[in-house]
């Protein structure tokens, strides 16, 4: 019996050595989270919320153990990715599979008006058809979750053992919690998407994704910024 409990331990101590911890971020807010305008792969810069929120997440994190910081090229996440480098020292590399979904004709356009100017869409965006493409070049729920595990999967495997910082969107946000809980595509969201929050999850080669903690804003007071849509 002892032997087995030795055994067992070791077992655990090798799977825990062997995870990824990951700090994932959604970047600070932008005018057009003000506006609920879609911004999509549109490179929309910080507002000085946003930014007060980056030096917020930066400093919130500037203690912890980060092996590498990987944000989505797009400069919303990008600048929000630098302030946690720049607390943290860790090095920091952009992502381009780290994007928010490319949402096509919809992007830069209010969610007004995609409902009154677009309402087969709109209803087919609303009730999360997974197979739904936004006209003009835009991606899928399905092609999202797959872009996004691909990446988070390849990520993760570079650093068995460290935890890393994922900075990036609302709609990425949405798909780690939804890998790690194994929670559908359609279901109903009832977490938050908060910019610029830390959210906690754990990588393993074999069961992929486990939610830790999720939208931690005690850094933030009251500036912090809920995503309805993802």
């Amino acid at each position: 019996a002892r032997q087995r409990q030795v055994a067992a331990l070791r077992t655990c101590l090798f799977a825990a050595m062997q995870a990824t911890r990951i700090i994932a971020v959604r970047h600070g807010e932008t005018a057009w989270n003000v506006d609920t305008r879609i911004q999509g792969h549109l490179d929309i810069p910080l507002n000085d919320t946003g930014l007060w929120q980056a030096r917020q997440v930066g400093q919130a994190l500037a203690d912890e153990p980060v092996a590498a910081i990987y944000s989505s090229d797009l400069q919303r996440a990008y600048a929000t990715a630098q302030a946690v480098a720049q607390a943290t020292g860790a090095p920091l590399t952009p992502e381009r599979g780290l994007r928010e979904r490319g949402f096509g004709d919809f992007q830069g356009r209010t969610f007004q008006q995609i409902e009154r100017e677009s309402p087969e869409q709109a209803l087919r965006w609303r009730k999360r058809d997974p197979h739904f493409v936004p006209d003009g070049g835009g991606e899928s729920l399905v092609t999202l979750r797959e872009r996004i595990a691909c990446t988070v999967d390849e990520i993760a495997a570079r650093h068995c053992g460290q935890q890393v910082v994922l900075v990036a969107h609302g709609g990425v946000m949405d798909v780690l919690y939804r890998l790690a809980t194994r929670l559908d595509l359609q279901a109903p969201r009832t977490w938050q998407l908060t910019n610029a929050a830390i959210n906690r999850l754990l990588w393993t080669g074999g069961n992929g994704l486990t939610l830790v903690g999720w939208a931690d804003t005690q850094h933030l007071e009251q500036h912090s910024r809920d995503e309805i849509h993802s």
